[in-house]
């Protein structure tokens, strides 16, 4: 599918969106707005967080939750800060492939995950169990979600606006 990001600057994201792109996302910019459509699949890519203009490492755990169903393998390196990888098994409970190696989450993408009870840790994990929710067959619910939610205004109606099925 795709979607329009009104406001977003595609200049502040450069290589993210380098990234995405090499994954199958395409996105066009329109000058305050950014136009983004997905493939059925997206495809598996090697990614390191850097300082900006790097990758940040915040969008880490959002990364590692589309390389969880995409095509083969990626390699994620945290260069940034260690130890951030507390969320990990919950996406793991959901039948995500992931292995941790030192500063390196490797992950080989699944057709599908599974809804389950999962806990986020953190403002960004908890994104990115909500990211891996969405994509999931059956119900998953994030167990301290206070996280997401002082750090996404309204996520919840923003994303049913869109046409997510969550409560």
């Amino acid at each position: 599918g795709s979607i329009r990001l009104l406001g977003a600057r595609a200049d502040h994201m450069v290589m993210l969106l380098e990234k995405l792109g090499d994954m199958g996302l395409r996105v066009d910019d329109g000058g305050g707005v950014l136009v983004a459509t997905a493939p059925d699949r997206l495809r598996s890519v090697d990614v390191s967080t850097l300082p900006y203009p790097g990758v940040a490492t915040d969008y880490k755990p959002m990364l590692v939750a589309l390389l969880s169903v995409a095509d083969g393998v990626g390699i994620l390196t945290e260069n940034v800060f260690a130890g951030r990888f507390r969320y990990i098994p919950e996406l793991v409970r959901m039948g995500a492939d992931i292995r941790v190696e030192g500063h390196h989450a490797v992950v080989r993408g699944v057709d599908v995950l599974s809804g389950a009870p999962v806990r986020a840790p953190d403002i960004r994990a908890g994104a990115a169990l909500v990211v891996a929710g969405l994509a999931a067959e059956g119900e998953t619910v994030v167990a301290d979600a206070h996280h997401v939610e002082r750090g996404y205004q309204d996520l919840v109606g923003n994303l049913a606006r869109l046409g997510a099925d969550i409560s």
